[in-house]
């Protein structure tokens, strides 16, 4: 996670920085910040792990829409290996005790999970619009072969998009000073003298508010249809699969909704970051603030799935009752059958 850019002129000697200090902010906002980041690191990969483990042992928890997810869950996990080293950098931005490699292995893993987490959403939600508005076709198209195929293809797509960021970020020092006092992980100044960085930055927030806006249209169309049927619907089953189709809709549309807020002052920050230029130190205290708010957020969006899963499903309550209490008898507390599928004959059911 990005929560350090520093920037340099072409031809400037100098790194924008606050020489008085090694940390970047007050001691009064780095102690509620580390703290926060702490819990949510408990919270993001205790409740991950747990939906991994979920998803994995109960069969009928195993549907396509929660293949999706319980992928989403181990980039989450992912996600968290760099909180360390962002926290560590916010106290001691230099110098950079960790290496070159960790330094680039790191923005990479942040920058191949952040993508692979948007493509995640954008697929499931693709799937949901096929499954409620031609469902005849959904039960031919989706597949757990095929998603297990997809979800391979989108971590692959991520981890190749996310490739250029390794030839941004660095170890690098200020001229005329010894390394291991001023060694800091943070945007290489030849990225951004040659305007590699300027484009990869608009690149990446095009990654960002491209699928944004392609979701709202696709959750109007689903809202559209859902609310045709609303009146159309005859038959105990039908009004399930209906009933199914909404608290799974209300589910991935709270998943999209925390995503995008979460990580909305992050691309304001980059625009305001690619928008200053190599000589624009106009933005820099700016979008340093933006870049603490937006690591706390980053952190908090990839803790906050557990918490919406068990909020919005009782089924999935019951089965982290079950993980977290193995020896309760939990058998007198059975799942009712109008929620073991939304979708019958078909694999395409959710765990709502």
């Amino acid at each position: 996670m990005k929560a350090n850019q520093t920037k340099s002129g072409p031809g400037s000697n100098e790194t924008i920085s606050l020489d008085k200090t090694d940390a970047l902010f007050e001691i009064y906002i780095l102690v509620p910040v580390t703290i926060i980041c702490i819990m949510l690191f408990l919270l993001g990969v205790t409740g991950n792990l747990i939906t991994i483990l979920i998803f994995k042992r109960y069969t009928d928890m195993r549907s396509t829409v929660n293949m999706y997810l319980s992928s989403m869950a181990v980039s989450d996990i992912l996600i968290f290996l760099g909180l360390p080293s962002d926290l560590y950098r916010i106290w001691k931005y230099k110098p950079y005790i960790f290496g070159n490699f960790v330094c680039k292995f790191l923005f990479y893993l942040s920058e191949t999970c952040t993508y692979c987490t948007i493509l995640h959403i954008t697929t499931v939600s693709v799937e949901r619009y096929v499954a409620i508005c031609f469902p005849l076709k959904a039960k031919i198209m989706i597949t757990k072969k095929r998603v297990r195929i997809i979800i391979v293809f989108l971590w692959i797509i991520a981890s190749i998009t996310a490739g250029p960021i390794l030839f941004l970020i660095g170890v690098e020092h200020r001229s005329e000073t010894q390394p291991e006092e001023t060694n800091e992980c943070k945007y290489m100044d030849s990225a951004a003298e040659n305007g590699l960085l300027y484009i990869m930055t608009w690149v990446s927030t095009m990654y960002y508010f491209i699928p944004v806006v392609f979701l709202l249209l696709l959750y109007g169309l689903i809202c559209r249809k859902l609310w045709k049927n609303k009146h159309g619907i005859h038959g105990p089953t039908a009004a399930n699969r209906e009933k199914q189709h909404k608290q799974t809709v209300k589910m991935l549309a709270l998943v999209v909704l925390s995503f995008v807020l979460c990580w909305l002052p992050y691309h304001i920050g980059r625009i305001l970051f690619a928008q200053a230029g190599p000589k624009g130190e106009q933005f820099y205290h700016l979008s340093q603030y933006f870049n603490l708010i937006s690591m706390v957020l980053f952190y908090l969006s990839a803790s906050m799935n557990p918490m919406l899963y068990n909020i919005m499903s009782q089924k999935y309550r019951l089965a982290m009752s079950k993980i977290l209490s193995p020896g309760e008898d939990l058998q007198s507390r059975n799942i009712p059958r109008s929620e073991q599928s939304s979708l019958e004959g078909t694999e395409i059911t959710s765990f709502m």
